[in-house]
């Protein structure tokens, strides 16, 4: 082990799909082994393993920092001829909360806006969402090192101005060296132009896999990802087998002439100190009626109770009570009228939807309310198998929806004006989106699926409360 720190920057997980092949579960030992006392995690066009990263990482005892690498476009708009392979790479990471959320809002604009092979955004969007992060130039395929290895000076000034202008202090110049000609060709260019607009250099390795035994299984993922045999000649491979997790002493050898490159990698991992709560986090839901979430969910329930049951026994009176007391709680009130809000909007335009499925079944709420078809107490399904105040992790309902309208609904809830685009009550619903009103029926009538060949859940229920976060940024839901 080298007794000097060094910090990772730019590194690819397996949540770069068929790419990397760092696996988080083994990372943090390997971090502690190269006396490393953070690690970033910069995977390519995503954040899906940020989470389960940032989570483990506090529990070994190393320093998470969040990042990503971005796919860059001219304009994101443009999605025509020959323009999908006109984006560059570029690495942001997260100094502070404000930070991971701009990362996380440029992720989904990414993917809903800019969507064209790639999730892609551009600058004038970046400048938008810039506040907390920190920008690296990248490796061999961001558009600066591209221009300058064309010998497009100019281009490269102006490009070097422009994000220096925007990040001040908190942007860097990259350097890489894999053994590959173009970053050592590159390489003087990329310090020279840094000199001469002062700006900090910072070394990185472009970590895909932790050792470099392992760059044969990770030349396995790529044949996966495009399609070739290992054999083919002609297939995409990377150049060498140095893109593993390298201590300081072997990243030294290679940045000895810059020594502050290396000091920089520390310096950043101290800027960055990102803070992840471990709670659920959900849209608010506003009623238009005037009423608090609470006395809505009640008044569903109890119009619900009338309407499912010819007699409300004193045992469906004291379940109902009991559940709405601890959903109230436990603070998923909204919760349940934001499914229900998804499941009326489906009843009200014709969309087949399942009966509901796994412990939300047990909820007499639920029933009450149209969610769920199963009536529970004849079952004697329990209800705190859903919801209990010993239950660590979020509850979730388990809802299929017709696979030949559920873009309908998912296109509704991501439809444009940041707002949450799904159904509320009658007439306008609480997100403020308008709809026709609501039929004498009520939201727990049922409606059968006949007709439907296959049901597919919609991914709208998510137990990992990071992950539902990610999603309500995608669906605009802020």
């Amino acid at each position: 082990m080298s007794e000097k720190p060094f910090v990772h920057l730019h590194l690819h997980t397996e949540y770069s799909l068929l790419d990397g092949a760092t696996r988080i579960d083994t990372l943090f030992d390997a971090c502690k082994e190269k006396n490393m006392p953070a690690v970033a995690i910069t995977d390519h066009g995503n954040m899906y393993g940020a989470y389960h990263f940032y989570c483990l990482a506090k529990k070994k005892g190393i320093k998470p920092i969040i990042g990503c690498e971005f796919y860059m476009a001219d304009d994101l708009t443009v999605k025509s001829g020959d323009v999908k392979r006109e984006f560059n790479h570029l690495v942001l990471i997260a100094k502070n909360n404000t930070g991971y959320k701009n990362l996380v809002k440029l992720n989904s604009i990414g993917f809903v806006d800019g969507y064209y092979y790639k999730p892609r955004i551009d600058f004038k969007t970046l400048s938008q969402h810039s506040e907390g992060l920190i920008c690296l130039s990248a490796c061999i395929a961001g558009q600066l090192p591209r221009l300058l290895r064309d010998g497009m000076w100019e281009e490269a000034r102006k490009l070097v101005k422009q994000y220096k202008e925007l990040f001040g202090e908190d942007y860097y110049i990259e350097l890489q060296d894999h053994g590959i000609a173009d970053e050592i060709y590159v390489m003087p260019k990329l310090i020279k132009i840094a000199e001469e607009f002062g700006v900090e250099l910072v070394a990185t390795n472009d970590v895909h896999y932790l050792k470099e035994s392992d760059a044969e299984m990770q030349d396995i993922l790529l044949c996966v990802q495009t399609g070739k045999f290992f054999d083919d000649p002609g297939r995409m491979r990377f150049e060498g087998t140095q893109f593993y997790l390298k201590d300081y002493d072997e990243m030294a050898e290679k940045f000895s002439y810059v020594p502050q490159a290396l000091e920089n990698t520390l310096k950043i991992a101290e800027k960055c100190n990102v803070s992840i709560e471990k709670k659920p986090l959900l849209p608010p839901y506003k009623p238009d009626n005037g009423m608090t979430p609470y006395e809505f969910l009640k008044d569903l329930l109890e119009k619900g109770l009338k309407r499912r049951y010819k007699e409300i026994t004193p045992e469906i009176r004291q379940r109902a009570d009991y559940e709405l007391e601890v959903v109230s709680k436990m603070g998923f009130v909204e919760y349940y009228l934001i499914v229900w809000d998804f499941i009326n909007y489906a009843h009200e335009h014709g969309i087949p939807v399942g009966p509901g499925r796994g412990s939300g079944a047990g909820s007499i709420i639920a029933y009450a309310i149209g969610i769920t078809q199963v009536e529970p107490l004849r079952y004697g399904l329990i209800f705190e198998r859903f919801l209990n105040p010993e239950r660590v992790s979020m509850p979730d309902f388990d809802i299929d929806f017709c696979m030949d309208r559920r873009t309908q609904k998912t296109r509704r809830a991501g439809q444009a004006s940041g707002a949450v685009r799904i159904c509320g009550q009658a007439g306008k619903s609480n997100t403020g989106y308008d709809r026709k009103r609501q039929d004498d029926k009520g939201p727990g009538t049922d409606y059968r699926a006949d007709g439907c060949h296959g049901i597919e859940q919609p991914g709208l229920h998510q137990s990992d409360p990071e992950n539902y976060g990610e999603i309500r940024e995608v669906l605009k839901l802020d």
